[in-house]
């Protein structure tokens, strides 16, 4: 045996050691708050650089790993809680990232390093999970994002968090969801029942960088329509079969069914170069919170492609960065 092949079979046992050594389920039913008060002293991230996080868990942060939020489809939803190594003498603002992907891929460990630099501003950060669309079509998705909301609501006095100040960011599908977060707050028909229905899901801020909005336009744009089809990531949102048919669910999953005065302020940022999601659905977006009187600011990056390299320029990361210390800073304090 040689000696790589010898390191993966002890990695192999230690795995299957491990496994074994987890207490069994006793199937008794325990509330949210119990899951989360026995788990947050082994969930504390503490490791460093080389270990599962490396570079998304600096040495001036701490992370609280797969905290349960709530439930959805007959599971326990989890997120990553990410906290300043010294907490703040007041309540704190929270920035939440939620993650892309088509909403059929993609993980909260990435959104580590987004809420990062937030954290170091004094926030308190959070990326959580949410059901894929290989799981359960539409409103599965936005209903686990506005659990997640809720749960941080309900645990502000625990994290530190000013319940009144909570921004979310995220992009691509992400951004779809946060677009959404911001603009159906309290909408009852997408608010499902994973848990702490007593607080409100409402956000006080939005960040979406190049997030699809009206699907009819997105699939009917010149070189997009391949998006129409069954089996395209917007076909498996809405549940399959082709896009333009379903107009009751373009309806249901675009933000812009929901925009009125009373939303928050949105930064928006998109490529001219995005052959994903095209530049005509963060315009429509913006051109819509704008009729209603809704602060909203659209940066157009010139001929940036879909993620990349130039949503990573210090001048973007700075924007947002500004953006959410101006907009949470405007919101009064319990």
């Amino acid at each position: 045996m040689t000696l790589n092949s010898a390191a993966i079979a002890a990695m192999i046992i230690l795995s299957a050691t491990v496994a074994m050594a987890e207490p069994p389920q006793t199937g008794r039913r325990i509330s949210l708050d119990e899951k989360s008060r026995r788990e947050d002293a082994r969930r504390e991230d503490t490791r460093r650089p080389g270990q599962r996080f490396g570079d998304n868990a600096p040495d001036d942060v701490k992370v609280l790993r797969d905290v349960v939020f709530g439930t959805g489809g007959g599971r326990d939803l989890t997120m990553h809680v990410v906290l300043p190594e010294k907490a703040a003498s007041q309540p704190a603002p929270a920035y939440v990232w939620i993650h892309g992907g088509g909403w059929q891929g993609g993980s909260k460990d990435g959104g580590v390093r987004q809420v990062i630099a937030l954290v170091r501003e004094g926030f308190v950060g959070a990326t959580i999970e949410y059901r894929l669309t290989g799981e359960s079509a539409f409103p599965a998705q936005i209903e686990d994002c506005k659990c997640a909301i809720r749960y941080l609501r309900a645990h502000a006095k625990k994290y530190n968090i000013d319940p009144d100040r909570i921004a979310v960011g995220g992009s691509s599908a992400g951004g779809h969801l946060v677009a959404l977060l911001g603009t159906s707050g309290n909408v009852e028909g997408l608010e499902g029942d994973g848990g702490w229905a007593e607080q409100s899901s409402a956000v006080q801020a939005v960040v979406d960088l190049y997030g699809p909005t009206d699907f009819k336009a997105f699939v009917t744009t010149k070189g997009f329509e391949g998006h129409n089809r069954d089996g395209s990531p917007e076909s498996k949102l809405l549940g399959g079969g082709e896009v333009v048919g379903n107009i009751d669910g373009i309806r249901r999953v675009n933000p812009i069914t929901y925009v009125d005065s009373a939303d928050p302020p949105f930064l928006i940022i998109h490529g001219t170069a995005d052959r994903t999601v095209p530049l005509n659905q963060s315009e429509l977006m913006h051109a819509a919170l704008q009729k209603a009187k809704v602060s909203s600011r659209l940066h157009i990056i010139e001929g940036a492609g879909h993620r990349g390299p130039a949503f990573s320029e210090r001048e973007i990361r700075e924007m947002q960065v500004q953006f959410l210390i101006s907009a949470l800073a405007a919101k009064t304090q319990r």
